[in-house]
């Protein structure tokens, strides 16, 4: 968040292979105002001590499976994972620092697995797999541990301390919360249903000893999602664990798993928690070619070869003892040291009633070390020849702009929902916070003992588009500017992957047209009660006379009135979004913030229209009424397959489309997961769709001159059936409305010794009509 103070805009698209690499959607004039924020001097290890390229590259493993079994007769891959307590040398060894503590998945009965990030789950189109995820947050003695990060219980939360009466909701306790800790998992990306899709008002602390007894040990969800998932899959779902199902009808793609926590995703996933979730063998997959392979596969042997490569980066920032770092003060984000932020924070009072400014909580975090897949800096190996590596960005506030220290270009296949239509050449490779790139990187012309470093050209600040070192100054070419290394060798074996140009990738199927177009809004907002003004010796003071509001105290979705105004909206509010199962949708976001915001909508894929210009003012910022100008924009090349996160730009309205098929209650939220914990997400339901069309009417002559219709009740949802008995002319005449769930109808038409045709239909009034059953006749006889 901050101002950035726009001239111009360009729009720029990234030229054929061996063009020039400017690519981003929205190109701001003149380099942000906005600092890099440093991190805590004193607090904080010096990223300048920590030696690069000293560590290998760790691949994670797949996941052990616990068993395999058949559940209504299809088969099943079983897993049972527990997230713990560990430590694990993300720092080098040669700094002779102890371990670091990290929280992580892993096999439940395989202690060797426990590793940040976790193992990969390999799962098989259309063969579900179901996880008993536990929370195993316990000591040696079975005792709660305490969260590893500094939790704000100000925000709208998890809040346990807040008992069966008061969890999921704001609290007034400015101290950090320490612990027992929730969690529950949310597959990012999975097509699931509600009860599996890790909501986060279903969490649960873990089973152990001395939890007090007024805290809630689960959230206000989990126990009917509980008796829904039991209800489904005959599992029972045991103190301190869930147990989901995924079914895996979805397109083979990149997922990931992670926490999902009310208020606390930041630090729980910041703690380690995450891991891929692979599905492959998806419809459409053999005509693609030959890939670079293999992937690591359960049960190999140590020290096989790898050539597809799952690799997540993330920014981390460590204490000089070489724990895990995050700011436990607001004054980290404003750049100043926590005795110079002198306002009042909740719950103490302010200006006009009491603070709105939670004490903890930073809107932002970016820190100064670039960890991938749970090492920093490390290098890799290869050799000359093709490899696959599916990117993540798992920062919790960083974009990033990857690009190869010679100039070698990515060719990307694929996004978050499986294959691109056709590969995509970059120089420059943009990705978000929970965005994936599946792509492929060509060493087959590089020398034995050539070292090259991927590099990051994202900013140290909040990200609002543009073009590196133009529109914003680049990440510190010393720390985070890079990432890993490439370090080449020898060729082993034959390098039998198709070159990317030559991938046969499968077309992407449009979507039908829609039936509903929503207009959402991207919101920050300001204190309602604290303003503040800088004293001559550099401190920020109360001001009630003649301070400016601070800001911002969050980060709100909304929607958009018919007014074009914003109607910024929290979390507690009920569910605006409420699509009918089988329907499509657009949704124009519309971004009334200074940044770039990377949307998240759980449970759908969906497919980018456009974007489109909004009038701003001399700063930049999107007046009201929102009035739109200039004409949209087609997404970028990359864009053009199926995603599940879309970077919204500021002062732009990005427009993405889905079809919702699985009713229940899901969220939406930016995946700056710091936004996402201050009211930055909001729920959204899938109605059922109108009730099941009835079907085998049938009518028989009746003695009286009656007919006698009989039909197949297929609904499960109807209020009502309607009887209809043809005029002519194209004309029906609704003859009866019958109570749900009937199944015949008595008519005595006008006429005698004449033919009538009938039809039939239910329907609900919340949800609308089912279809007509078919059209029968029947003649009236004494």
């Amino acid at each position: 968040m901050g101002t950035r103070e726009i001239s111009r805009r360009d729009f720029i698209r990234l030229g054929a292979a061996g063009g020039a690499a400017l690519f981003l959607t929205t190109k701001l004039g003149g380099v942000s105002s906005v600092f890099a924020v440093p991190l805590a001097p004193g607090e904080t290890l010096d990223p300048d001590t920590v030696a690069k390229w000293q560590t290998p590259l760790v691949i994670p493993p797949a996941m052990p499976r616990t068993a395999g079994f058949n559940h209504s007769g299809r088969p099943i891959d079983y897993y049972e994972i527990a997230v713990r307590q560990a430590t694990q040398h993300i720092l080098p060894e040669s700094m002779g620092l102890d371990p670091t503590p990290v929280w992580s998945y892993a096999s439940a009965s395989h202690s060797n697995t426990f590793h940040y990030p976790a193992y990969t789950i390999e799962a098989t189109w259309n063969r579900p797999v179901r996880v008993k995820w536990i929370n195993q947050l316990v000591d040696a003695s079975g005792q709660a541990l305490p969260h590893l990060l500094p939790v704000d219980q100000t925000l709208h939360w998890a809040n346990p301390p807040g008992g069966a009466d008061h969890r999921d909701s704001r609290g007034s306790d400015p101290a950090p919360y320490t612990g027992p800790v929730p969690i529950v998992t949310h597959l990012h990306g999975g097509h699931s249903f509600e009860e599996s899709d890790g909501y986060p008002e279903a969490w649960y602390l873990p089973d152990a000893s001395g939890i007090p007894a007024s805290y809630a040990r689960e959230g206000s969800l989990y126990n009917s999602f509980k008796a829904k998932a039991e209800a489904a899959y005959g599992q029972e779902w045991e103190p301190g664990s869930a147990v989901f199902q995924y079914p895996n009808d979805q397109r083979a793609t990149t997922l990931w798993y992670h926490d999902h926590t009310l208020g606390m995703t930041r630090l729980n996933v910041y703690a380690g928690p995450a891991g891929f979730y692979l599905i492959r063998r998806g419809p459409g997959d053999q005509t693609v070619g030959d890939l670079p392979g293999p992937a690591p596969a359960r049960g190999d042997a140590a020290g096989k070869s790898y050539y597809e490569i799952p690799i997540v980066v993330q920014d981390r920032a460590f204490t000089p003892s070489g724990e895990l770092w995050f700011p436990d003060n607001r004054a980290y984000f404003e750049g100043l040291a926590r005795e110079q932020l002198q306002i009042p924070f909740i719950p103490q009072m302010a200006c006009d009633g009491a603070s709105d400014i939670s004490p903890i909580w930073n809107p932002e975090f970016f820190g100064d070390v670039m960890v991938v897949n749970g090492k920093a800096w490390p290098y890799l190996n290869v050799e000359p020849r093709r490899y696959r590596l599916r990117l993540l960005n798992g920062c919790n506030s960083r974009f990033l702009i990857l690009k190869m220290s010679d100039g070698r270009p990515f060719t990307q296949i694929g996004s978050e929902g499986g294959f691109l239509p056709e590969p995509v050449q970059l120089q420059q490779l943009l990705i978000g916070p929970a965005e994936r790139a599946d792509v492929i990187v060509d060493f087959t012309d590089v020398a034995a003992g050539t070292e090259i470093i991927m590099e990051n050209i994202g900013p140290d600040e909040p990200f609002g588009g543009g073009v590196p070192g133009t529109d914003f100054p680049v990440s510190n070419p010393d720390t985070t500017g890079q990432v890993m290394k490439f370090i080449v060798g020898s060729l082993v074996g034959v390098d039998t992957s198709a070159p990317a140009a030559e991938l046969g990738l499968p077309p992407r199927t449009p979507l039908p047209n829609a039936t509903r177009t929503r207009k959402l809004s991207l919101n920050e907002q300001d204190s309602n009660t604290v303003k503040v003004t800088t004293d001559a010796n550099g401190n920020v003071v109360l001001d009630c006379a003649n301070g400016t509001p601070f800001g911002p105290r969050a980060a709100l979705l909304g929607t958009l009135g018919a007014n074009g105004m914003a109607n910024p909206m929290e979390w507690m509010s009920a569910p605006t979004e409420t699509p009918k199962k089988n329907e499509t949708e657009v949704w124009e976001i519309y971004n009334f913030t200074a940044d770039a915001h990377p949307i998240h909508v759980h449970q759908v894929m969906f497919q980018v229209l456009n974007r489109q210009d909004l009038q701003t003012d001399a700063n930049g910022m999107v007046t009201e009424p929102a009035t739109l100008v200039a004409d949209p924009i087609d997404p970028e090349t990359w864009e053009t397959g199926w995603k599940d996160t879309v970077i919204a730009y500021p002062g732009q309205v990005t427009r993405i489309k889905s079809r919702f098929e699985v009713p229940g209650l899901f969220v939406w939220h930016c995946h700056i997961v710091d936004h996402e914990d201050n009211e930055m997400m909001r729920p959204y339901r899938v109605m059922p769709g109108p009730p099941a069309a009835p079907t085998s009417l049938r009518a028989r002559s009746w003695p009286g001159f009656r007919v006698r219709l009989t039909w197949v009740d297929n609904a499960t949802n109807e209020d009502a059936y309607y009887v209809e008995r043809y005029l002519g002319g194209g004309r029906w005449q609704r003859l009866a409305r019958l109570p749900a769930g009937r199944r015949y109808y008595y008519d005595r038409p006008p006429g005698r010794y004449r033919y009538y045709a009938y039809r039939v239909r239910c329907g609900r009034r919340t949800l609308g009509y089912s279809g007509y059953s078919n059209v029968t006749w029947a003649k009236t006889l004494p």
